[in-house]
């Protein structure tokens, strides 16, 4: 998806580089078509949890660093951390009040500081361990804070009705949880986890982006479906006629699924006794 902070998989490289290299050419513009098809939800929730002037935050897996800069350019906050395993994307494009850190937030020694808000979007589902992480990520949210994730979640299922867009999302899953280790089944268990973390007001919603032709979200998923054919493939779930009915299937006017949707949960660090 759009972010990426996960350590090592097995038969995925570091983070998935072998699914989705980030050196690949068109690999900034996949993860931006994600971003534009999610990111205006993402930041009206920031802004009715009262993100604004003088909050630090940390945006983990910042991808292109679209929310990252959004965060500083309309919520005018005091500044942004962005953490990646790999920021060739962020050192782009360099922003005051933007900084860039390279690392893995799996690893033991991970301690940016505390933040008034730490977000991640689709980060998580891509890495063992969720629950350790999510308790981790709450440890980074200053008293009176808020840790907000937002992952994917699959709206195939056995009665979702046979077309080339639910045969390819099945291959998909398939193919990134063998090759990279997406696990999305968990996720709908976000605030379940936030409570056992600790964080109180926890509340979650789903925004589901439409399927149209030439869409962001039509052209992330057919851009996704052709880096990742060779994972999807050995699945032997489908073959390359089938990759090809489907990247056809969004751009046509017969299109009539449910794309993906992201599930964002949000919990709030208890205030300090006074």
């Amino acid at each position: 998806m759009t972010g990426s902070a996960r350590g090592d998989t097995p038969g995925g490289g570091r983070y998935g580089e072998r699914v989705f290299p980030p050196g690949q050419a068109g690999e900034a513009e996949r993860i931006d078509f994600g971003a534009l098809a999610y990111d205006d939800t993402t930041m009206a929730r920031l802004w009715a949890l009262g993100v604004g002037p003088g909050w630090r935050c940390l945006d983990v897996g910042a991808g292109t660093g679209t929310v990252s800069r959004r965060l500083l350019d309309e919520a005018r906050v005091a500044g942004v951390l962005a953490v990646d395993r790999d920021v060739r994307f962020l050192t782009e494009l360099p922003t005051p009040g933007l900084d860039v850190l390279e690392a893995d937030i799996t690893a033991p020694d991970f301690a940016p500081g505390r933040f008034r808000l730490v977000h991640a979007r689709f980060v998580l589902m891509h890495l063992p361990e969720r629950e350790r992480l999510i308790a981790k990520l709450s440890e980074l949210v200053e008293p009176g804070g808020v840790l907000v994730l937002s992952d994917a979640i699959d709206l195939t299922n056995d009665r979702t009705p046979s077309t080339p867009y639910a045969t390819m999302m099945r291959a998909m899953w398939h193919g990134l949880k063998a090759g990279i280790g997406t696990d999305v089944s968990w996720v709908p268990s976000y605030p379940h986890l936030l409570r056992g973390a600790g964080l109180v007001s926890v509340a979650a919603e789903v925004h589901v982006p439409p399927l149209t032709p030439g869409s962001p979200i039509s052209r992330f998923w057919a851009d996704t479906w052709e880096r990742g054919r060779a994972a999807m493939l050995a699945t032997g779930l489908i073959d390359d006629a089938d990759v090809d009915a489907a990247i056809q299937y969004l751009d046509s006017n017969d299109c009539a699924a449910l794309s993906a949707g992201m599930l964002t949960a949000w919990g709030w660090q208890p205030e300090e006794p006074s």
